[in-house]
């Protein structure tokens, strides 16, 4: 009894397609073909079929099928090692279903990354959008210190800067950079990682100063920009004069 790759497939209850691609990537040999070219599947095809569908139900990946359709210590070694990916997966789709969740009964938001739910009534949706960037850019660690950094942040200095108008004036810019300088300076201070972040980085140090470049500039507005600058260079002199001075600031 021979069977047709369109019969066979129906057989093992999967598509032509995907019997043709397992024989590209060589899970499947090739049958014997008639005369006329027609290819006859026999019973070997279609228990190899049914073991690699079996195999892929379980979740195990294409390119690990041989790993595990054997007997002895190294099937066994492989098993384990998917059973470890899934687990991984299983964790992290329980914990998104949580944040679903969490959303749906409104205690949970989706512009800020996990973990800065409590936070995020304090940031302006700049600073929501920023945060998510951030996420891709540094480490759990450096996350953790910006959470921490927001909670402890002044909120009148920070307010202020949200509403800056694009048009505001110099004066008024100076004035907001002045005082926003020193909460720069204790960010720097408490977390000197902001301005040498190399064991934070989970990208390139390039890829991160052009990726934070490029969103501060969209994210921004000129003033708030304009802002930002002056605070950083005042924040800089402050620490500065500290070192001189030998403050550290220290109960």
């Amino acid at each position: 009894m021979t069977w047709s790759t369109r019969e066979i497939a129906e057989l093992a209850g999967t598509t032509v397609n995907t019997v043709r691609h397992y024989h590209q990537i060589g899970l499947l040999e090739q049958p014997d073909r008639m005369s006329n070219g027609y290819k006859q599947y026999r019973v070997r095809h279609l228990v190899r079929l049914l073991k690699i569908r079996r195999l892929r139900d379980l979740g195990v990946p294409l390119d690990q099928i041989d790993d595990v359709s054997f007997d002895g210590d190294s099937s066994a070694q492989a098993l384990k090692a998917i059973d470890a990916d899934l687990a991984m997966s299983i964790e992290r789709l329980q914990r998104a279903r949580a944040e679903i969740q969490a959303i749906l009964q409104g205690s949970s938001v989706t512009g800020v990354p996990a973990g800065f739910e409590d936070v995020a009534p304090r940031l302006s949706e700049p600073d929501q959008s920023l945060m998510l960037i951030y996420s891709q850019l540094y480490d759990d660690g450096a996350m953790q210190d910006l959470r921490t950094m927001i909670r402890q942040d002044p909120e009148s200095p920070s307010k202020e800067f949200d509403e800056l108008a694009p048009d505001a004036d110099e004066p008024a810019r100076a004035e907001l950079a002045e005082r926003y300088a020193p909460t720069i300076a204790d960010a720097i201070r408490d977390y000197p990682w902001l301005t040498e972040p190399g064991k934070h980085l989970s990208k390139s140090l390039e890829v991160t100063r052009t990726t934070v470049t490029e969103s501060l500039t969209a994210l921004y507005n000129p003033a708030q920009l304009d802002v930002l600058a002056r605070a950083s260079v005042i924040a800089g002199e402050l620490l500065k004069k500290e070192q001189g001075t030998g403050d550290d600031h220290t109960p």
